[in-house]
Order: C-alpha cells, then structure tokens, then sequence
C-alpha cells in the first residue's frame, strides 16, 4: 500500500484520485442482504428534529431523506431482508449517571424522548417517532423493527441476533447520523463478521464548529467498509429500478 495520497480541495468529501486502499470486491448475495437503516427518525431527518440545527446542513447537501427512502424502496423491491435500528430515550435513561458530550446534548434537547418503554403515549409524530415517508416500508409487519440501541452501537439491542436468525450475512448500512451511530454500527458488525456496505449520501453528521462530523465519518468508512456505495449504485446492485 503506496503511503503518498492526495484529496481534491475543491470537494472535502470527494475521492482520492490516487488512492493507496484497495478498491472493494464485495458481490451482494441478495438470499444473505439485509438493508440495515439506523435512526431513521424525526430528530434526525425533520426540519423539526430538536437535532436539525446540527445535521440539517448535512442531511440537505447530501438529499439524505430521498436516498433513504430510495433504498428502502429498492429493497422491498429486490425482496431482500429490511431492518430497523432506532434510538429511544426513556425518563429512566435521564438519571444516568455520566456520558459524553454528544449524549449529553441528546439528554439536554430530549432527542428520542419517549414516555416509556411499554407505552405509545405521544408516540406517533414525536421526534422519536419514524419519518412519515418511511412508515410504509417500516411498518408493513415484515421489517424487522430492533430493540433499541441506547447510545450509539448495536451491542445493547437485538440487531444481530435478528439479522443472524434471517440468515444475514451481508449488510447495506445507511442512516444516521454518519459519525456517531452508522459508524458505531459498522465497526461493531464487522467485529461480528458481517460483511458491510456503507451507502455514503443515505447518510449525513452534525457539521459544527467543532467538527465536520461527516467528513470523520467518510474517512473511517474508506478504511473500514467492506464496500463504500452511492445510493444510485447501491440500488443498481439490488436489481431495481431508481
């Protein structure tokens, strides 16, 4: 692997035309995919998500919202297993004791907030709620809807047991946010041994003074992704018309 890279100035978040990485060669088995989507909530991906002054500007250069809603419907089409991996906070999750800065934020804003874990009350159109485009998919009695995750990997829910018992052995990973629960997501299902396709404009990250949490994000995925798609591409391989 040849040391000496570069990256366009004009485009952060574009490829290398000279990159040192091997490029990818994994081939979908659609009897073993699953299309994998992490947050797909109103916090996130609404202009009135308590969270959209952080990833609004992300979540509208890269048209997440439509490139979601593309790949759900290009999975339903090909037939291929759809999971779900939601967040959700309830009042017991607010007597924590410490986190870091980004959950804090989520506690302070009451990102994912719900009234409890056995109780739809104040549900349905909450910022916890699903995005209103997305139910038909999501909601059709066949994907798999996981126990929440609490932070930001899947180690505290049900996601891989769910996807280990359809089968699963593939995953095309989108969702949000980039750099917090999609990236903690793919790290810890490689450590599991799936073999992961991240789809890089069905996702987006908080871009803040601190940071361009999408740029980190798409930096790891180069390194760590078995495959690193467009939402276009991604629907091309499933077999669907965009």
């Amino acid at each position: 692997m040849s040391p000496e890279t570069t990256r366009p100035s004009a485009n952060p978040y574009a490829d290398t035309d000279t990159p040192a990485l091997p490029g990818s060669v994994m081939k979908l088995d659609l009897s073993k995919t699953a299309l994998v989507i992490i947050d797909p909530q109103n916090d996130f991906l609404s202009p009135e998500g308590v969270s959209w002054a952080l990833v609004g500007k992300s979540v509208t250069e890269n048209d997440t919202v439509k490139h979601i809603g593309q790949l759900f419907a290009a999975a339903k089409q090909a037939g291929i297993t759809v999971a779900v991996s939601a967040h959700y906070y309830y009042p017991c999750d607010h007597g924590w004791h410490f986190g870091g800065p980004l959950e804090h934020v989520m506690h302070d804003i009451g990102m994912f907030d719900r009234k409890g874990p056995l109780t739809l009350e104040g549900f349905e159109n909450s910022g916890a709620d699903f995005l209103p485009e997305y139910k038909q998919y999501i909601l059709d009695g066949k994907t798999i809807i996981a126990s929440p995750h609490k932070v930001y990997g899947p180690e505290s829910n049900d996601l891989a047991l769910q996807l280990r018992k359809h089968g699963v052995s593939q995953i095309i990973l989108a969702g949000m946010a980039a750099n917090l629960c999609v990236e903690s997501h793919l790290r810890e299902l490689l450590e599991q041994g799936f073999e992961v396709a991240v789809v890089r404009d069905a996702t987006a990250a908080p871009i803040i003074p601190d940071g361009d949490g999408y740029l980190a994000a798409l930096i790891n995925f180069r390194f760590l992704a078995n495959a690193l798609w467009t939402t276009q591409e991604t629907v091309a391989r499933l077999g669907a018309v965009d």
